[in-house]
C-alpha cells in the first residue's frame, strides 16, 4: 500500500536550528559529509592556533592523534576569551563556540586584531563543535583555568554560566580544545596520520619558526615528530629541488595596497615567493594567510602569466627564437619550476569555506606585476642563470612540441576526415551523419562487399571490406601494426583512434570515445575456417588498441546462417545444427531441399537482408570483454609463440576438429 503524499502547503516550509545547521548539512560548512569534510573541520580548530602564533603569541603547537579517534589541538596563545561580552550581552563562549558567523577576525582590515588571518568567517570552532560527539575545551588567561564540555552541539557543563572556573596553576596561557567527530555528522571519522603529517608540515612551511608537535597514540605510548622550517619557503623549496638543481632559490618579497574594485575598500597584502628552476623535478605550490590553495586562483594565474612574460621576453632579447618559432607556454616553465608563494592580505575572498582557491583580482593584479619586476631584476643580475633557464625552457618547448606533432600525426593517420583527399579504398559510407544510428559492417572480401551492399539499408549501414588476412596485432609490434594498410584503414573508418598503453607509445595515444563515428560496429564474416579466423583478427585488433569499444558494448558478431531449408517456395534459415532439426521436424513428412549455406559474396541481397542485416530479423552477439579477453588468450595460445601449449592443446582437443581438416 503506497503511503499518501503529505501535501505541500504554508506549513511545509521549516528552518535549522541550532546544532542542526551543521549537522544535518555537514557539506555546507565543510565541503563534505566524508572524510575531506571531518579533515577540514580539524583544520578550522588548527587555523585558530596558528592565527594565534602569527600574531605572536606562542611559538609552539601541538596537535595530537588519540587511539580513540578523538584530536586534540593546544597552543600557546592568549586563550579564548570565555566570560560576560557587555556589547553583545551573552558569554563569549556561546558565541565562540555556538554561534556560526561570530568571531574575533571580522575587523582585521581595521587594525584590530588578527591582522592576517586564517579564518575569517567566524564557523570553524561552532561548526566543529556541532559536528563532534562531544568537545571539551581549557582555557588559560588572565589568571584562570576555564574548562567546558559540551556533547553533540550542547553545552553540558555543570555551571550555570556554562563554564567551569578556578586559579590557573602555570603561567602560561593558551587554548586547549580535544574533540571526537561524530560518526552520525560524517560518513567516516578515521583521518589517516599522513593527513596530519602534510597539514603540520605544510603549515610549517608557510609559519618559519613556528613549531608544529604531531603526537600519535600507539596502544599506551605517543610518537612524537616535529615540524619546523627556519627559512621558511626557501628552506621548503630547497628541499624539493633536492641535490643537483639548474639555478639557485631565489627569494622574493614585497607590500603592496590595493582594491579588487573601486567601491571596495582598500587593503593590505604582503607578497613572497621562493623559486629555483631544475632539470629533474617540478612543482608549484600556492598559500595565502597559510592555507594551502591546492586549486590555485590569484596565484596560480599571476605565476602563469609573469614567468611566460618574463622568460619569453628574456628569449626575444637574447635571440634564442628560432625564425618563425611559437612563444613559450607555461607548461614548457612548469616542466622545470620548483616554486611556493606564500602569501598574506587583510582582506581574503575565497572560493568557498574551504579555502582552497582565492579570487582577490587585485592580489592577482599585484603579485602579476611584483614577479615580474623580481625576474626581470634576477636576470639582469645573474645572466649565467638566467642563460640556463632560457636553454631549459627551450629544450621544455621543441620536446613538448615535437611529442604533440608526433601524436596529431598518429590521430590524424587513424582518426582523419574521410574526405576525396583521406578516402579509404572501397569503404561504402552511409547517408545519415546521426552517430548514434550509423551502423559499420566490417566484411570478408570484395565479394562479400558486393551482396551485402545490395542487401544493406543504405541510410544507415555501412561497410568496410577487409582485403586478406589482417595482421596478428598480438605478435607484432607498433610501428609494424601502424605501418598495415588494412588496420589503418579501418582505424579511419573507426575515427576514435587508439588506445596504446605503454610508456614507449603513448605520443600515439590518440583515443576520444566521443570521435566514434558509429553506434554499432559489426563483424560479418563467412561461417567457416576462415571466415573464423579473419573474426578473430578483428577482435584480437580491437581487444589491442580500441578495448574501449569492446568494453562499452560497441563491437558485435553478425551470426550467418549455416543451412537454407526450402519448402513449397518458403526458405528457412538454420544457424546451427539443433535449428535444423527443429525446422526438419516441424517440415516433416514435407519435401524439402537442404542447402549448406554458401559464403556471404554468394547470398542474395534479399536473404542478406532477412538473416543478416535486418535489425528487426538479424542475430547480433555483442562482444563482451571476457569474451574478447578468452579469445585474445585462444589466439595467443594457437598462433603466438607458446609452442609447448599449442602442442599440448592439440593432443588434448585436436580430435574435434578432424571433421574440418583438409588431409585430402
Amino acid at each position: 500500500m503506497n503511503k499518501a503524499k503529505a501535501e505541500y502547503g504554508n506549513e511545509s516550509i521549516s528552518s535549522l536550528k541550532g546544532a542542526d545547521r551543521v549537522r544535518k548539512r555537514p557539506g555546507v560548512i565543510f565541503g563534505s559529509d566524508g572524510l575531506e569534510g571531518c579533515e577540514h573541520a580539524v583544520f578550522e580548530i588548527l587555523s585558530n592556533s596558528i592565527d594565534e602564533a602569527r600574531e605572536g603569541h606562542g611559538s609552539e603547537i601541538t596537535v595530537t592523534r588519540y587511539g580513540d579517534g578523538s584530536i586534540e589541538v593546544a597552543d600557546l596563545g592568549r586563550g579564548i576569551p570565555i566570560e560576560w561580552n557587555e556589547g553583545e550581552q551573552r558569554y563569549n563562549w556561546e558565541l565562540v563556540f555556538c554561534e556560526l558567523y561570530a568571531g574575533g577576525k571580522y575587523k582585521n582590515n581595521e587594525g584590530e586584531n588578527y591582522e592576517f588571518s586564517l579564518g575569517l568567517n567566524g564557523l570553524g570552532t561552532c561548526a566543529t563543535q556541532y559536528a563532534s560527539e562531544y568537545m571539551d575545551a581549557i582555557v588559560v588567561r588572565d589568571g584562570f583555568e576555564y574548562s567546558l564540555h559540551f556533547e553533540k552541539g550542547e553545552n553540558k557543563t555543570a555551571a550555570k554560566e556554562g563554564f567551569l572556573k578556578k586559579p590557573a596553576n602555570v603561567r602560561r596561557t593558551g587554548t586547549r580544545i580535544r574533540w571526537r567527530p561524530d560518526l552520525e555528522v560524517f560518513t567516516d571519522i578515521n583521518i589517516p596520520l599522513e593527513y596530519f603529517r602534510d597539514t603540520l608540515k605544510r603549515q610549517a612551511v608557510v609559519n618559519n619558526k613556528l613549531k608544529f608537535v604531531l603526537r600519535d597514540q600507539q596502544g599506551g605510548k605517543f610518537e612524537t615528530e616535529e615540524f619546523c622550517y627556519q627559512n621558511g619557503i626557501v628552506d621548503y623549496v630547497t628541499e624539493i629541488a633536492g641535490e643537483n638543481p639548474l639555478t639557485s632559490v631565489q627569494f622574493l618579497e614585497a607590500e603592496r595596497r590595493g582594491r579588487d574594485r573601486d567601491d571596495k575598500p582598500e587593503y593590505k597584502a604582503k607578497l613572497s615567493c621562493a623559486f629555483c628552476f631544475s632539470p629533474a623535478v617540478s612543482r608549484t605550490e600556492y598559500y595565502h594567510n597559510s592555507s594551502w590553495l591546492e586549486h590555485g586562483g590569484a596565484p596560480d594565474k599571476a605565476v602563469r602569466s609573469a614567468f611566460v612574460s618574463a622568460i619569453d621576453g628574456y628569449l626575444k632579447q637574447i635571440g634564442k627564437y628560432q625564425k618563425n618559432e611559437s612563444k613559450i607556454s607555461f607548461q614548457d616553465v612548469f616542466d622545470s619550476l620548483v616554486l611556493v608563494t606564500n602569501c598574506f592580505s587583510t582582506y581574503t575572498s575565497y572560493e568557498n569555506q574551504t579555502k582552497k582557491s582565492i579570487t582577490n583580482k587585485f592580489i592577482q593584479e599585484a603579485m602579476t606585476d611584483f614577479l615580474k619586476q623580481g625576474l626581470e631584476v634576477y636576470f639582469i643580475e645573474n645572466k649565467a642563470e638566467a642563460d640556463k633557464i632560457a636553454e631549459q625552457i627551450l629544450i621544455n618547448k621543441r620536446s613538448r612540441e615535437q611529442a604533440e606533432k608526433a601524436r596529431l600525426n598518429i590521430k590524424k593517420k587513424l582518426s582523419g576526415n574521410l574526405d576525396v583527399a583521406n578516402r579509404v579504398q572501397k569503404f561504402v559510407d552511409c547517408r545519415t551523419k546521426d552517430a548514434s544510428r550509423r551502423e559499420l559492417y566490417i566484411v570478408e572480401g570484395d565479394s562479400a562487399l558486393g551482396s551485402v551492399k545490395q542487401g544493406r539499408d543504405a541510410e544507415f549501414q555501412a561497410i568496410m571490406p577487409v582485403r586478406g588476412k589482417i595482421l596478428n596485432c598480438l605478435k607484432a609490434d607498433y610501428d609494424k601494426i601502424f605501418k598495415n594498410d588494412i588496420i589503418t584503414d579501418l582505424l579511419k573508418v573507426l575515427g576514435c583512434g587508439v588506445e596504446v598503453k605503454t610508456k614507449a607509445s603513448k605520443d600515439m595515444s590518440a583515443f576520444d570515445l566521443g570521435s566514434l563515428r558509429w553506434h554499432k560496429v559489426i563483424i560479418c564474416t563467412d561461417a567457416d575456417v576462415d571466415g573464423f579466423q579473419i573474426r578473430t583478427l578483428i577482435l584480437t585488433m580491437l581487444y589491442r588498441l580500441t578495448p574501449t569499444l569492446i568494453e562499452q558494448g560497441y563491437v558485435y558478431i553478425a551470426e550467418s546462417p549455416l543451412y537454407e531449408i526450402e519448402c513449397k517456395g518458403k526458405s528457412y534459415f538454420a544457424f546451427d545444427e539443433t535449428e535444423k532439426a527443429a525446422i526438419l521436424q516441424k517440415l516433416a513428412g514435407k519435401k524439402v531441399l537442404i542447402q549448406r549455406s554458401k559464403g556471404l559474396g554468394e547470398n542474395e541481397a534479399e536473404m542478406m537482408w532477412e538473416t543478416t542485416m535486418n535489425p528487426a530479423t538479424r542475430r547480433l552477439i555483442r562482444v563482451e570483454p571476457e569474451e574478447a579477453k578468452a579469445t585474445s588468450d585462444m589466439f595467443d595460445l594457437l598462433l603466438g609463440d607458446n609452442l609447448a601449449g599449442r602442442k599440448e592443446y592439440i593432443a588434448e582437443n585436436g580430435h574435434e576438429y578432424l571433421d574440418l581438416a583438409d588431409i585430402s
